[in-house]
């Protein structure tokens, strides 16, 4: 496995890819891996002969009062955990070779972006399919791996290949999760042990709003209130958001008459942690 820094040797290395007539998978991710991560690296070197990790902390998707410098970074880890499930190449550059002085062209979402993560995280998509799209453009991929923890993200991206004509397949995940149910998310390092315990209030609240989908309830204000209540009783926990959408739009729906996705955000302290389920894997 090789790790490279600069957009000139990924391309140099997946031209020659091409070359032998080799497929190319990506996994695009801002390092600081885990068992979730490993669970996409793993499907990418299923589906494809070469796998691709990018490993880039975006600054573009940060707004100007969330985590960029403290974000966790450890490249040596990534790299040893990258390897192990059969990574060949890891692209890590600085945000300067991804922007370049004068960088102003952005690749922007209407809609799909008006919801859950975009209210309180204005930039955020905008950073997100800026990268995204420069990254498919570097890598030129076959397939292209994201885990549906971000299940906002996974449609965003999903509409903006299909809006750009872009010849990528991408391909969503299962969301991995510890022992305890806690979702995967590289943000869980930021936890006291004790709001470590307050964060189950998230998988339990989505355990107790899929078995509501999955005995019948299809009456989306009942599902919300059913989910916060649970989640007010921890001291801890502060809620962003519980809403029901719309699986193609992102927007609210009352009734479950459709695919539908129900997502939280919450703040466990001041960390903001999200979780997630799709109406048609509890009722499939």
């Amino acid at each position: 496995m090789k790790i490279v820094t600069t957009i000139e040797e990924v391309r140099t290395q997946v031209k020659q890819w091409r070359a032998e007539g080799l497929t190319v998978g990506l996994v695009p991710t801002m390092g600081y891996l885990h068992e979730g991560h490993a669970s996409l690296i793993d499907a990418c070197h299923r589906d494809n002969d070469r796998t691709v990790v990018s490993d880039f902390v975006n600054p573009m998707q940060f707004g100007p009062t969330e985590d960029l410098e403290s974000y966790p970074r450890d490249i040596d880890h990534d790299a040893a955990l990258a390897e192990a499930h059969g990574c060949d190449l890891i692209f890590h550059p600085e945000p300067a070779e991804m922007y370049h002085q004068g960088f102003s062209s952005f690749v922007d979402m209407t809609v799909l972006t008006e919801e859950l993560c975009g209210l309180s995280r204005p930039v955020h998509f905008r950073g997100v399919c800026t990268v995204v799209s420069k990254l498919f453009h570097i890598v030129s991929p076959d397939r292209a791996y994201f885990g549906k923890k971000d299940a906002q993200q996974l449609a965003v991206i999903r509409h903006m290949v299909d809006d750009l004509n872009m010849d990528i397949e991408i391909v969503g995940c299962p969301i991995i999760r510890e022992a305890d149910g806690l979702a995967k998310s590289s943000r869980n390092t930021y936890l006291s042990p004790d709001e470590r315990k307050a964060a189950l209030v998230l998988s339990q609240a989505i355990r107790l709003g899929s078995g509501m989908v999955r005995d019948g309830e299809t009456d989306g204000a009942a599902i919300i209130e059913a989910m916060k209540q649970h989640i007010h009783a921890e001291p801890l926990a502060r809620i962003d958001y519980v809403k029901i959408v719309d699986l193609a739009t992102m927007q609210q729906i009352p009734v479950l008459d459709r695919p539908a996705l129900c997502a939280i955000a919450v703040y466990i302290g001041s960390t903001r942690l999200i979780d997630n389920f799709f109406t048609e894997d509890v009722t499939g």
